[in-house]
């Protein structure tokens, strides 16, 4: 309650300490020179009341499930929301999906090829992986693959042409697959490989750095060196023991990766005009919609707390000895 209530404290100051007038933003210049159009508008959105009052009425509409209205589209928040937050999980389930299968895959390869050319060379990646801006790669990949080859589409989660499937979750390509849309499904699927695959190149060399590491650390166990005496076949050793005592240091990287690019890919979402919640919070920047706002700020928050929560259970999956710890 307390952690809830911080958030909103934090996410409210904040929007408001930001320079600008939302009325100047969100009018137009003649709207703007019309006092009374001025006045009617922060009346509208309890821009004329004294910043603690507007606090408290935004406690009371988030009690009541109310995260107010947005002053670019005069919809409410948790509609927009609703709206562009399954686009952008649908593009992150991809890119996570990705990134735990070729970066973990990778940082095991290396691990076990420890100063060994494949190893010298899974790093040299990696680093190149984490070092290259996300937005370069992300116009890099549309040039080379959509204007230069045209093997996938640019812009978009469908062509114009095609209609959107009959909404059951938000996510495209499940909704096509549900309604028995093969069609729709492929034409979705193509749209989010390329955005998916430059939002996961970073979290594929993060991902490989960091299952490197922790398989190292693990490898040299006594217990893996009774396994190897025993008998056991390599990959055994390296599936069932090693891993798996390396796995708590990878999943919490694999958590903060999923939580950054379900909040923060708005660069990227923005050059492949993908509508979700990176782009919905760019524009409410833009034109200091401060209800959409603040809206995405506490989506950011509940993120990040139930994705490490979800890290926090899954350690004692792993391990009975944290669970019974």
């Amino acid at each position: 309650m307390l952690l809830g209530v911080g958030i909103t404290f934090v996410a409210f100051c904040l929007t408001n300490i930001v320079p600008g007038d939302p009325a100047a933003a969100n009018l137009g210049q003649r709207a703007i020179e019309d006092p009374a159009a001025v006045a009617a508008f922060r009346h509208h959105y309890g821009l004329d009341k004294p910043l603690p009052e507007q606090y408290g009425i935004y406690l009371w509409h988030i009690v009541h499930g109310d995260l107010g209205q947005s002053e670019q589209n005069h919809d409410a928040v948790t509609h927009d929301l609703g709206q562009f937050i399954p686009a952008t999980a649908e593009l992150a389930l991809l890119s996570i999906f990705v990134a735990v299968v070729v970066g973990v895959g990778l940082g095991v390869i290396a691990a076990v090829r420890r100063n060994k050319l494949t190893d010298h060379v899974l790093r040299v990646v990696s680093l190149g992986g984490v070092s290259m801006p996300t937005f370069w790669i992300a116009l890099v990949g549309l040039y080379v693959f959509f204007f230069r080859l045209n093997w996938l589409p640019g812009t978009g989660r469908l062509d114009p042409v095609v209609s959107p499937p009959p909404h059951l979750t938000g996510l495209f390509t499940v909704d096509a697959l549900a309604a028995g849309q093969w069609s729709t499904f492929w034409n979705a699927f193509q749209h989010l490989v390329l955005p998916s695959l430059v939002l996961a190149a970073s979290n594929i060399g993060l991902l490989t750095r960091y299952t490197r590491s922790a398989v190292l650390e693990v490898i040299s166990n006594d217990y893996v060196r009774s396994a190897r005496a025993k008998g056991m076949p390599g990959h055994t050793v390296i599936l069932r023991h090693v891993l798996r005592a390396a796995l708590p240091t990878v999943i919490t990287v694999i958590g903060l990766a999923f939580a950054n690019v379900m909040t923060g890919a708005v660069l990227v979402e923005n050059i492949f005009s993908w509508p979700g919640i990176g782009q919905y919070a760019y524009r409410s920047a833009t034109t200091l919609d401060l209800p959409a706002i603040m809206g995405v700020s506490l989506f950011v928050a509940v993120v990040y707390i139930t994705v490490n929560f979800i890290v926090d259970v899954l350690y004692g999956v792993i391990d009975p000895r944290i669970r019974l710890a």
